[in-house]
């Protein structure tokens, strides 16, 4: 079945909204925080770009389990702001070259990887083989040999994995989880997930290939993942794939709109989109007898639960971060399960790169 541009951005349309989401694994699950240690788990950011400045940092000054003890930096004028701003001490303050060094400060048990997905994997292997537990965002890696690597550094030192789908963590995600257990509208006919947004001239990394650049790594992640969870199963193909550029001067590397449909065993086919180009974000599953939906499905504030009964939940007052974080540190405080495992990470590169391969040869990709 071949999808074609024109009939999935008419089916995208009522999914509109702005912003950045995601989730993977079953929620049941979840960190909990029973027989909780007093322990507060020391966090060091590495990669002090936007994300880690004006959401991961501020999140942690709200969390209960753990806090910013550190950060790597390959950026010597951003040091001093950083420490002024958090108190955080020369000790604690490294840089790409001496990441290693880490192993050694006590005050350190986890490094949270934000960097670009292109350095996923080699700063994930150092952190791990250091003795720190990884935090690392997603997309895992740029691809499957890559996430293994890191999930094998992982259980060779010890260390608990976990990837930053922090829509899995927040409320009304899990909201839309939940039907799952009773299927209250019926069987599932179609899911339509969209993350997209309508982005100016790529910069850096964004127009990079080898540094994962581009709409599927960037925002396509979420889609997936996004259908993943909604359905609780994994696809057994891609049926058709598309790259749409729109502004080609801008995108030579990298796709700047990737359509798909993916296929599964129930029978149902999922449309899903990633658009640095265009400014759409949504999840909605289409039951026998009735519909229920996240808008937006993937932005840091605003995701709001509703559903065809008329039922509907507010958005969060706090900080999806704040959640995931205080989670991921409970996991590590218990010894328990990771919500976002790194196996469950490698799973969504391994989708992508059959979106990829599926886009260019035009043809069903077996999964």
């Amino acid at each position: 079945m071949k999808l074609t541009r024109r009939k999935f951005l008419s089916a995208s349309t009522s999914l509109v909204a702005g912003g950045s989401l995601i989730g993977c694994s079953n929620p049941k699950t979840a960190a909990k925080t029973t027989k909780q240690s007093s322990k507060s788990i020391g966090v060091a950011l590495l990669g002090l770009g936007n994300y880690s400045e004006n959401l991961l940092a501020p999140a942690l000054q709200a969390t209960k389990h753990c806090h910013l003890a550190g950060i790597v930096t390959g950026s010597p004028s951003k040091i001093p702001t950083w420490q002024s701003k958090y108190s955080i001490k020369d000790q604690n303050v490294y840089n790409y070259d001496n990441l290693h060094k880490i192993a050694n400060n006590n005050e350190i048990d986890v490094v949270y990887v934000v960097v670009p997905t292109g350095l996923h994997s080699k700063y994930s292997i150092i952190a791990a083989n250091a003795g720190k537990h990884v935090w690392c965002e997603k997309p895992m890696a740029l691809n499957t040999i890559q996430c293994q690597e890191i999930i094998d550094t992982c259980n060779k030192n010890k260390v608990k994995l976990s990837i930053g789908y922090r829509m899995l963590h927040e409320p009304n995600t899990q909201r839309l989880i939940a039907n799952l257990d009773k299927m209250p509208f019926g069987a599932i006919d179609n899911i339509t997930a969209n993350a997209g947004y309508g982005g100016g001239k790529p910069s850096g990394w964004r127009a990079s290939k080898v540094m994962g650049g581009g709409a599927m790594y960037d925002m396509g992640v979420y889609a997936v993942n996004g259908i993943r969870y909604a359905t609780n199963q994994y696809p057994i193909s891609v049926l058709s794939a598309e790259h749409v550029i729109d502004r080609p001067d801008f995108y030579k590397e990298v796709d700047e709109t990737t359509i798909f449909e993916l296929e599964f065993a129930s029978g149902i086919k999922v449309n899903g989109l990633g658009s640095v180009g265009k400014n759409v974000n949504g999840l909605r599953v289409d039951c026998k007898n009735g519909w229920y939906s996240t808008t937006p499905m993937q932005s840091y504030n605003g995701v709001q639960y509703e559903d065809s009964t008329g039922f509907k939940m507010d958005a969060i007052a706090g900080m999806q971060q704040t959640i995931q974080m205080d989670n991921d540190a409970s996991a590590i405080l218990n010894d328990i399960a990771v919500m976002a495992p790194g196996e469950e990470g490698k799973k969504d590169v391994h989708i992508i790169e059959a979106i990829f391969k599926s886009a260019a040869t035009g043809e069903r990709v077996v999964l």
